[in-house]
């Protein structure tokens, strides 16, 4: 017999009963506040051609390397979930992701695909092998509606803004249709907004990154072989990418290294990282001083810094080369901040203009280091969740342990970094729950009064995110 699907209401709220109601208080007033998810990667031609998603394996399974990274570490192949293989077939794909959904238990996948589950596509039964094919039946139907495309989604949700995420050598069509089509009368109106992620062009050991160079000279006109040209055809680019809604710059590199050298060493390693050997040292350095070159941009055109280092990444090596990137091999690697961060901070640490987002995959450093340095330099705010820490128990470690020392006006917000589309109000709902928890907490200790923890629930669900990220 299926087992009933249920979303208890007081789920992820503290056990204890008064300071539960106040919770319950907290969360009722923001539950229905607009969605602010200004860090992301979906795809912005899915709000551009407005097409059906398909089935639910290509929704929900074959995007979401949460969900297969799981599966393939209990030796479930990726071949046979569709990933990389566009030969299998669906339903047996789903078929073999329900019958080990139990894999999920405690895990923050289990949270969001519950939620989506019973909240989108109002499913009441569990998913397992025995209701495997019910749930991709009534899914997939469901997906085929008007009410189930991506902008009708969009709006049922609430989301006010969504920012994607694109390589410089992105061409932005999808973002000008769209921005096209909130201009025309009686158009849609969701705004999607894109953000510069220039590790393509910024990475020297990022696979093709010469040719990047050249495809980037094709685009802009300017000579990216040489170091003044390089560096206009990224503030022209930056520039192209605000035009279609870009608030912010987004930095995935290894770790938080910073330099600050003088010109002419700056070009002379830039010349070095254009050779085809460039040593594993040019390219730390490289990318170090570039992200301080982004931070002197930055204070230019006003675009918001994310910095996130700490992955290896494309750590499963066999897997890289046949499947590609973003696989759920990034792995989380000790991160060091104090030191790396210096010689940016010296440089421009102080100035009003420069406003840097920081993210970490190492939480022993958040009550060590992120607190301190973002509880002094106004340029710097924390990034509460990603990846990893992206669920209920990291969002708890991250409050506690950055909260006394930063306070939380050094936050912003909650970023839910997801390619889940449907996801999305599973982690947002997931984030205003723990966040009423602990400011339930701190109410039940007099630390804060009742109307404090009011405001400071909105500020955390929504206001943050929009001053962060200047929305």
């Amino acid at each position: 017999m299926a087992k009933k699907l249920e979303l208890h209401p007081d789920r992820l709220l503290p056990a204890d009963p008064s300071t539960r109601a106040i919770a319950r208080d907290l969360y009722r007033s923001v539950a229905a506040l607009p969605i602010v998810s200004p860090h992301g990667h979906t795809d912005p031609a899915w709000f551009d051609l407005d097409e059906p998603f398909g089935n639910a394996t290509d929704l929900l399974l074959v995007p979401d390397h949460y969900v297969f990274r799981m599966l393939y570490s209990q030796g479930v192949p990726l071949e046979a979930l569709g990933i990389g293989n566009p030969a299998v077939d669906p339903r047996a794909a789903w078929r073999l992701f329900a019958g080990h959904y139990h894999l999920f238990r405690g895990t923050p996948s289990r949270i969001w695909l519950d939620w989506v589950f019973a909240e989108v596509f109002g499913l009441t039964e569990q998913l397992d092998g025995e209701t495997a094919d019910s749930y991709f039946d009534a899914i997939t139907e469901k997906l085929s509606t008007d009410a189930f495309r991506p902008r009708a989604l969009f709006d049922r949700f609430d989301i006010e803004v969504i920012a994607t995420t694109e390589s410089p050598l992105d061409t932005l069509e999808h973002h000008a249709a769209i921005r096209r089509e909130n201009r025309r009368p009686g158009g849609w109106q969701g705004r999607v907004i894109t953000a510069y992620r220039p590790d393509p062009v910024i990475d020297p050991e990022f696979e093709g990154f010469r040719a990047n160079l050249d495809r980037l000279s094709v685009l802009t006109g300017e000579d990216c072989r040489n170091w003044r040209g390089y560096l206009a055809a990224h503030r022209q680019r930056r520039a192209f990418f605000a035009e279609h809604g870009a608030t912010s710059t987004d930095h995935g590199h290894p770790t938080a290294r910073t330099a600050d050298l003088p010109e002419a060493e700056a070009e002379a390693l830039f010349r070095r990282v254009c050779t085809e050997r460039v040593s594993a040292g040019d390219a730390e350095l490289f990318r170090a001083q570039m992200l301080t070159e982004m931070a002197r941009m930055s204070i230019e055109d006003g675009l918001v810094m994310q910095i996130h280092p700490g992955a290896f990444r494309n750590h499963n090596g066999p897997l890289f080369h046949r499947f590609g990137r973003d696989k759920g091999a990034d792995i989380p690697t000790r991160t060091e901040f104090v030191h790396a961060l210096k010689p940016l901070l010296d440089r421009f640490g102080n100035d009003p203009a420069l406003s840097v987002i920081l993210f970490t995959l190492d939480e022993s450093v958040y009550a060590r280091e992120l607190a301190p340095l973002a509880g002094h330099y106004p340029c710097l705010k924390l990034g509460p969740a990603w990846w990893f820490h992206d669920s209920p128990e990291g969002m708890r470690r991250f409050r506690r342990m950055t909260t006394e020392t930063a306070g939380f006006y050094n936050m912003v917000g909650f970023n839910d970094d997801t390619r889940a589309f449907l996801s999305i109000p599973a982690r947002h709902d997931v984030a205003r729950r723990i966040d009423c928890a602990f400011l339930a907490e701190l109410v039940s200790e007099h630390r804060l009064q009742d109307w404090e923890a009011a405001e400071l629930a909105r500020e955390l669900a929504y206001d943050l995110a929009k001053k962060a990220y200047r929305l």
